[in-house]
């Protein structure tokens, strides 16, 4: 029903994502997509490249007088420095680049993807693995924001974890009035206790050019019971949140609720005990430990997912061995970017995709071929 695909590399002309699916009659303005893409180039230690990496925006397709008409959706994010930097060495037209990058990162996908498909040139594969096409899936997920915003659903992340400092799980949420806060935060934590020790680990990292790893949690509040399945694996909304994430670069675990921690308790400590309000006549927990989801399906409760990214593997200061693949010598990494951690900025990215999920099945439950008849749906099914 709902799906969405992106083009482009990194130091390419631009990105283009193509969004198929969503209903005529939703809302959305230059403005909402180019404040979700400045969201994403937020955090304290990202490097000097989000400063004039600007992403300029043109709506291509789908959308007429700030509306969607119901056919899909194309948006191009150009790349600023295409004309000053780029345009001979990424050129489409035939040609030699200057120079051929022969010495794979540890870390990134450079050498399982020259292996993969034949190419003697890293910057084939390292331009399109790139985090820079997470801009792509942003303004996928903020149109997805935006449509969910029609039933109520509204979305928010925060970092639990840079480096050694961890926030642990608790059963203290922030809420959507927070988000105001956590994006003011050097390092989007919504405590601020936290967020200067945070702080202080990426200017150690940074001092000494190395990088940091860690998590954020996307929180979702207002969303619908059922979505998702037990019936069938591919159904489940945890094991379509767990792809969608673990999709993001860099990204290598991820969680639901308080995740891992569970397997440490007992289960009388375990699961969220279920209570009747008699005055709302429905159903409600006071904790959150299954983030939202139970057997493939969403409760109704605040769904939490986390993600874990890994640290960047190109450091400020080279020391990781690899291979040049021309003359087979040991050689150590070159140096792409010069970010000390984007964890701040993934759970922007991750907020993005949990969006798209949310939606995408809110859609295949309510369906609708306009917003007017997706709210009407929705409704009828919440008073049914």
């Amino acid at each position: 029903m709902l799906r969405f695909l992106t083009a482009g590399e990194s130091h390419g002309k631009a990105l283009v994502v193509i969004v198929e699916g969503l209903p005529a009659g939703l809302e959305i303005t230059e403005d909402e997509i180019q404040g979700e893409l400045a969201r994403r180039r937020l955090g304290f230690g990202r490097g000097p490249r989000m400063r004039f990496e600007a992403d300029s925006i043109t709506l291509l397709a789908g959308i007429r007088h700030g509306r969607t008409i119901g056919s899909p959706v194309a948006i191009e994010i150009g790349n600023s420095e295409w004309d000053r930097k780029w345009s001979e060495e990424m050129s489409p037209h035939p040609g030699q680049p200057s120079k051929i990058l022969t010495q794979p990162r540890p870390g990134h996908a450079d050498l399982a993807g020259m292996i993969k498909y034949g190419l003697s040139d890293a910057r084939d594969v390292l331009e399109r693995a790139s985090a820079r096409e997470t801009a792509a899936r942003v303004v996928a997920g903020c149109l997805s924001k935006a449509l969910l915003s029609e039933i109520g659903v509204g979305i928010l992340s925060h970092v639990t974890q840079i480096g050694s400092v961890e926030i642990k799980a608790t059963d203290s949420l922030p809420t959507l009035e927070d988000l105001r806060k956590i994006d003011a935060s050097s390092v989007r934590c919504w405590l601020p206790e936290f967020e200067e020790l945070m702080v202080a680990e990426i200017k150690a990292a940074a001092k000494i050019g190395d990088s940091l790893g860690g998590a954020a949690e996307v929180v979702a509040f207002g969303v619908p019971v059922g979505l998702g399945s037990h019936v069938h694996w591919d159904r489940k909304i945890d094991g379509l949140l767990g792809q969608a994430l673990m999709s993001i670069q860099a990204v290598k675990a991820v969680s639901i609720g308080d995740g891992v921690d569970i397997a440490y308790r007992r289960g009388s400590e375990a699961h969220d005990a279920i209570h009747w309000d008699a005055d709302d006549q429905s159903y409600y927990r006071r904790t959150h430990r299954s983030g939202g989801v139970e057997g493939g399906i969403t409760t109704g409760s605040p769904l939490r997912a986390k993600a874990w990214m890994k640290p960047l593997a190109t450091l400020n200061r080279p020391v990781i061995a690899t291979v040049d693949t021309e003359t087979k010598e040991s050689v150590v990494s070159f140096k792409e970017r010069t970010d000390v951690t984007a964890v701040p900025a993934m759970g922007v990215v991750a907020e993005s995709m949990v969006a798209f999920v949310l939606l995408s099945e809110a859609l295949r439950k309510f369906g609708g071929d306009s917003v007017v008849e997706f709210s009407r749906n929705f409704k009828a099914a919440s008073v049914g």
